[in-house]
């Protein structure tokens, strides 16, 4: 299973959730006979959308054919439901990828470029319903696979779609080794981190803290939606 060297491209883009892409990245990277990127229209250093400054390795000019390519999310994605020199880099990569997956709102992009067309997905809880206005069946897991799709639900779901899919890449062994070298043992201090455990107020709060982002993220997905199946 590690006989082929797998190129690994972790697309970033600015305003992305960081985490979306340095979860994942972080331990993809570490995949047995593997070279991971982090791929964008070019390598201008941008923020995400907490202020991390990032600087991408490769840009898409430069990219190979990747063998996965993973999609994050954030508030950056919304500025990109219409932007067709990334859905053409995806499309163009889908095409001989192995795997294409997303972590969050990244589904949200790969549903746009008509890639998860007929797939099982999901994505952060706060959009599942956005995903729905495409011709996906959406699934509100943790971690979704279908086929050769994989997509995960919100930021830290990042942690878990990674390690699933190192099993998927390199096998369990690998995946688990990998698992105890970074201490991933989560014990979280509170029972508030998905809106069926979390408390009615701390969900409304929550609610009403991405209300902006959510309201511009329905006119981007229904304007997309609509120009995929239109």
């Amino acid at each position: 299973m590690t006989d082929k060297h797998l190129q690994i491209g972790v697309l970033a883009f600015p305003k992305m959730t960081s985490l979306d892409a340095l979860a994942p990245f972080e331990i993809l990277a570490r995949a047995p006979n593997s070279t991971a990127h982090l791929v964008w229209k070019d390598c201008t250093p941008f923020v995400g959308d907490t202020g991390l400054l990032v600087t991408p390795s490769m840009s898409f000019l430069d990219a190979p054919q990747f063998d996965v390519v993973v999609v994050p999310g954030g508030p950056g994605q919304n500025d990109l439901m219409d932007d067709e020199e990334l859905f053409s880099f995806l499309r163009q990569q889908a095409a001989g990828a192995q795997w294409i997956t997303s972590v969050c709102t990244g589904s949200l992009l790969l549903a746009a470029a008509g890639l998860l067309t007929g797939y099982k997905a999901t994505c952060h809880w706060l959009s599942l319903d956005y995903l729905r206005l495409f011709q996906v069946d959406v699934v509100p897991d943790r971690v979704v696979i279908d086929r050769n799709r994989v997509t995960g639900g919100g930021v830290t779901s990042g942690l878990d779609f990674a390690f699933v899919l190192l099993r998927l890449l390199r096998g369990e062994a690998t995946a688990k080794a990998i698992q105890l070298m970074l201490e991933y043992d989560p014990a979280p201090p509170f029972r508030s981190g998905h809106p069926d455990v979390a408390d009615a107020h701390t969900v409304e709060a929550v609610r009403e803290m991405a209300k902006a982002m959510l309201e511009r993220r329905k006119i981007t997905a229904t304007l997309a939606a609509s120009r995929l199946t239109g």
